[in-house]
């Protein structure tokens, strides 16, 4: 199982399993797809007029879930991501449906960003498409939200999520399956306007050719050529002609329009507004289809972690150089705080949580381009809101959490703290942070770190402790700050 990558896209419309098998020929791994499950979900259609989830479509959701967790029972976790789109985003009661959906799977869900998702679209594309020097730009009409990338080779360079999507936009202007004139030309403005925020960027930027991926592109591609509308993709006056085709029935008859997949029939009208919006506002005469998707670029981004490049790394990378970070301090509390959390946690119990936390020591001072004064919280905002490619929303919030917690008052961030071990990584880094104030190196280490559940007990040099005034100052005014949230904290001279 280690030459094998799962990936889970769990769309407004559909969810999906991807199964790859990792080749490495001449150095260069690929990754061959084996396995492929697809579900119609249609969870955007669960939503109420509060965006909260309905039970049916939960219990819908669920059940596809633990079919899909039987599949991937015997993977190891490092294997597999899982990723949740626009409706788990915008779902009032995603948190409270989060965890069931995860125990039916069996693994953690990330809800990522649209813009994440935008990039990670790209990289499935890209992945799929021959070489070329040239910018491209591709197109994801999803059940919720829609996705436009430019890129050049497998590097995004403008991505944008607006808030438009098949199912949403068809039972907004075509809830009863009926489409006329009217409503399509509603639907179509109503598109327009979201799309026109980005055009004039995406305009003077440019690309050679135009890709649309995942189910809407490929039902237009499969309809207009079978219907004898366009020759060579989908194109400006095909779409003209199925538009003319469905107003002139009155709704989507399957039997009428050859190519289309029943389950998609009613959700057309809705992706058809769309794409017509987009073609009309980009200035685009002819889209081809890419294969690749979300689910392709979720297993390229498992792969660059397997291999050591990992996407979040060259995230951490550029946020040090726009916020002007002292990298040799970062590097020094990255050094005591992972040396302390290998000391207490055992390695097959890490996990994330060790990548989070030397993440957290590298980035730990950003805040301070703003202001000195409370500058973990400066930290902590930016970490949590900026776009990080390769991140989801979890794992910000986590690194905004251990931004938060490396100084100042515990039990202010105790409600935040989820799982005891984020208290372990918490310590760790507010006493490397500590040991870090001098700015100068601090190997070997002053000082051991024991816990046995809730009791911190810390062996320290006393020789360099007598030296060190300020940080014995420090180190025993934890002692009260870890009361209040319950551990005992012991500091031992030797």
């Amino acid at each position: 199982m280690n030459n094998l990558l799962a990936a889970v896209d769990l769309g407004s419309n559909s969810f999906r399993l991807s199964l790859g098998r990792v080749v490495t020929q001449d150095g260069v791994p690929q990754i061959y797809q084996i396995d492929r499950l697809k579900e119609t979900v249609r969870l955007a259609a669960g939503l109420d007029a509060d965006k909260r989830l309905s039970g049916e479509a939960i219990d819908r959701a669920v059940a596809v879930l633990e079919r899909f967790g039987e599949r991937l029972r015997s993977f190891h976790p490092d294997r597999v991501r899982a990723v949740a789109t626009n409706t788990f985003r915008v779902a009032r009661n995603t948190p409270e449906f989060l965890p069931r959906a995860e125990a039916a799977l069996g693994f953690p869900i990330e809800v990522i960003a649209g813009r994440e998702e935008a990039r990670l679209i790209y990289n499935g594309v890209a992945h799929t498409l021959p070489p070329s020097p040239e910018k491209r730009l591709v197109v994801d009409i999803g059940g919720g939200s829609t996705e436009v990338i430019i890129g050049k080779g497998f590097e995004p360079q403008l991505m944008s999520s607006l808030y438009m999507g098949c199912v949403s936009y068809s039972r907004q202007f075509f809830a009863d399956g009926i489409v006329d004139a009217h409503q399509m030309k509603l639907a179509e403005q109503a598109a327009r306007r979201e799309i026109e925020v980005i055009a004039r960027q995406y305009r003077k930027v440019g690309w050679k050719e135009a890709y649309g991926s995942s189910g809407t592109a490929k039902a237009l591609f499969a309809i207009l050529t079978q219907c004898g509308f366009s020759e060579t993709g989908i194109t400006r006056a095909g779409l003209a002609r199925l538009k003319d085709r469905i107003v002139r029935s009155g709704r989507v008859v399957p039997e009428e329009l050859p190519g289309i997949k029943l389950e998609r029939s009613d959700v057309l009208p809705g992706g058809l507004a769309i794409m017509s919006a987009i073609f009309d506002e980009l200035n685009i005469d002819v889209m081809y289809t890419g294969d690749g998707a979300l689910r392709l670029g979720v297993l390229h981004d498992l792969l660059g972690r397997d291999a050591e490049h990992d996407k979040r790394d060259e995230s951490v990378r550029q946020f040090t150089k726009r916020y002007h970070v002292d990298t040799a301090q970062a590097a020094r509390v990255r050094h005591a705080a992972i040396a302390l959390f290998d000391s207490i946690v055992p390695q097959g119990q890490q996990t994330e949580l060790r990548l989070a936390l030397g993440w957290a020591a590298d980035l730990h001072e950003v805040g301070i381009s703003i202001a000195h004064n409370t500058y973990h919280k400066h930290t902590a905002y930016i970490l949590e809101n900026a776009d990080m490619p390769g991140f989801s929303r979890a794992d910000q919030q986590l690194l905004a959490l251990l931004a938060l917690a490396h100084q100042g008052k515990l039990n202010k961030i105790e409600p935040l703290v989820r799982q005891h071990k984020q208290w372990l990584a918490i310590l760790c880094l507010r006493l490397a942070v500590q040991l870090a104030r001098r700015r100068e190196s601090i190997s070997p280490l002053p000082l051991s770190l024991a816990v046995d559940h809730d009791d911190i007990k810390i062996r320290i040099d006393q020789d360099w402790l007598a030296k060190h005034p300020l940080s014995d100052f420090t180190l025993r005014a934890e002692e009260s700050e870890w009361k209040k949230v319950g551990f005992s904290f012991e500091l031992l001279e030797c």
